[in-house]
């Protein structure tokens, strides 16, 4: 054992001693994760950080570990011994031997546990969350949170390692527009005045490639006051933030190739994607997929079959051509059929989330099946044969009207019936997605907007902003996917102060808006910037995806329940009187609706 962890409380960790230990006298320091007596024989799992190792009291101390609860933290000191063959246990590292009790020491006794920490037993998220250090001492969350910080640890070598430079940026800044609500915090110095937490380190970054710093990196904390939904912690969030001067798209993806690639086979359980990644465009991913975040590991594709039915006589296929839309097909894998009820409820299903139709056909031998196979000539079922390359046994759902009110839902769709019905290949698989839109329309605004990051470059720079359509300008902007989870963004960004107020006059800002929201970064970029660009993955995710959880919060040491409440620590919670006059703040309580009645 490393001196590092020797102490007056052990000798050895919990999961440390071997067969070579045997007949050695050790002292260990745990939690009582479990106890079984044998009339008598008090056998006890004592857990730490390590490992659990068992300790047997058959003389020693019987009473005394008889009447504590698990979760007790204990010190116990005797004689390693090999256990018989018989009882080996292969499932732990200590399996071969056990510690023979001569003297113990109660360090701190367990009250009744709200939930069991030696088994899962199921206790709802709230209970887990109000005791999370309990929550911390499973096996499974307490190994996430050691796989996250050997994650970190790889990071930080590998940036190292490429040339980056570790710096921190500030935590209380100004707003900036980055597609989400800030975290205000009230200024005492500066009344009614408030700082922004910031919601990406985005401007500082930048003002760090035109301070010449050239490649930086941060394990940066990020907050944004968004819904919560299991991929996404509510109010923070971890990501390691790249930039680096003097490049080009290709240098910045050759950069989070590696260091993705490498992370992820340093500790995944499964395949991953080889080096290049594949690459696909956000148009050509929302057509084919359905999103702008493509699981590759999916085979199921969506293609436009609109040429097959442009002079069909099914006039819903027809008409939704004709009005600017398409016709889109997803065909299934050969299968057996599925009962009828099973096309009703998937019908219904997409009539949900949609508000529109969904069709299908079964290709059989003798002829098609289906809601619409009566309305198929024998000219498109073979146009259609042919453009799908149909065989008996498949069956093809369709879509039809415009592509950003049917292709979202049929990418749905796609998600669970790969889902449902196991079509999903093992291991990481990753792609870019690029040329992200540079602006979009907003219908409640009326107005053009950023599409994303408003700080990319867009393709074509000033001659474009002057002479093409807003939407349809891309932005040399990209995301890095891995099994249907944005893992990153980034962009090449703009440098140049013209470009830049242009952009921002697109979607509506006026110079001098632009100058008052974001004037540190443009007046630096006045004074010589040089072309430069990053990306951001998020840390969370990263380890999600590791440790092979469905919810980002079984990664995350103390996060925040669905609620956007710190169950633990009773966050949010109401301030004093006197702390709110110290800010200059007043609170004013929105009226309750049943009060109106």
């Amino acid at each position: 054992m490393t001196s590092a962890l020797a102490s007056r409380y052990r000798t050895h960790t919990c999961g440390e001693l071997r067969s070579s230990d045997a007949g050695k006298r050790a002292t260990l320091s745990g939690w009582v994760l479990r106890k079984r007596d044998h009339g008598g024989v008090v056998f006890v799992d004592l857990r730490d950080n390590y490992g659990q190792t068992q300790v047997v009291f058959n003389e020693n101390c019987v009473a005394e570990i008889q009447e504590l609860r698990v979760e007790s933290v204990i010190e116990v000191t005797g004689t390693v011994k090999q256990r018989d063959p018989a009882m080996v246990n292969p499932k732990i590292e200590t399996g071969t031997v056990e510690l023979h009790v001569e003297s113990l020491a109660l360090h701190s006794a367990s009250e009744v546990l709200p939930f069991q920490v030696a088994e899962d037993d199921k206790a709802p998220e709230p209970t887990r969350l109000t005791y999370r250090f309990l929550d911390l001492r499973r096996d499974k969350v307490h190994e996430n949170i050691l796989l996250r910080s050997k994650v970190i640890q790889r990071i930080r070598e590998l940036m190292w390692g490429m040339g980056f430079n570790e710096f921190q940026t500030p935590i209380l800044t100004s707003s900036s527009p980055e597609g989400a609500r800030d975290f205000l915090v009230p200024s005492r110095f500066h009344p009614g005045k408030f700082f922004a937490l910031p919601q990406a380190p985005q401007q500082f970054k930048q003002l760090l490639m035109v301070s010449g710093f050239d490649r930086y990196f941060q394990i940066a904390p990020c907050f944004r006051d968004e819904d919560p939904r299991a991929d996404r912690s509510p109010g923070e969030f971890y990501q390691l933030d790249i930039e680096m001067s003097f490049v080009e798209q290709e240098d910045v993806f050759a950069i989070g190739e590696q260091l993705l690639h490498d992370v992820f086979k340093s500790f995944a359980k499964d395949t991953v994607t080889a080096v290049p990644f594949p690459r696909i465009t956000y148009h050509e991913a929302i057509a084919t997929f359905g999103s702008d975040k493509p699981d590759y590991r999916n085979p199921l594709r969506i293609k436009n079959v609109s040429s097959v039915f442009e002079n069909s006589g099914f006039q819903v296929f027809q008409r939704a051509i004709a009005e600017g839309g398409g016709v889109f097909a997803m065909p299934m894998p050969k299968m057996s059929t599925p009962p009828r009820k099973f096309f009703d409820d998937t019908i219904e299903l997409f009539k949900k989330w949609s508000g529109q139709g969904l069709a299908y056909i079964i290709v059989e031998e003798g002829g098609w099946k289906g809601t619409i196979a009566k309305f198929f000539g024998a000219e498109e079922q073979a146009a259609l044969t042919r453009l799908l390359n149909l065989e008996p046994g498949q069956f093809v759902f369709f879509g039809a009207g415009k592509g950003k009110s049917v292709l979202p839902h049929l990418g749905r769709l796609r998600n669970k019936l790969g889902e449902d019905f196991g079509l999903l290949s093992g291991g990481y698989h990753f792609c870019w997605v690029t040329d992200f839109p540079m602006y979009e329309y907003d219908e409640d605004l009326k107005q053009i907007v950023f599409s994303h990051n408003p700080f990319s470059m867009p393709q074509g720079g000033m001659e474009a902003l002057n002479t093409q359509d807003p939407l349809d300008i891309r932005a040399y902007q990209y995301d890095i996917v891995c099994n249907g989870y944005e893992l990153s963004s980034g962009a090449i960004r703009n440098h140049k102060p013209e470009i830049m107020y242009r952009a921002f006059e697109v979607a509506g800002y006026t110079r001098d808006q632009v100058d008052e929201k974001f004037g540190g970064m443009i007046k630096a970029f006045k004074f010589g910037a040089p072309p430069h660009g990053g990306f951001a993955p998020g840390i969370d995710r990263i380890v999600m995806l590791l440790a092979q959880e469905s919810a980002i919060r079984d990664v995350i040491a103390f996060p925040m329940a669905q609620s956007v409440e710190d169950l633990l620590m009773g966050a949010p919670s109401v301030p004093s009187e006197k702390a709110l006059k110290e800010v200059h703040i007043r609170v004013v309580m929105p009226e309750d609706p049943m009060k109106k009645q």
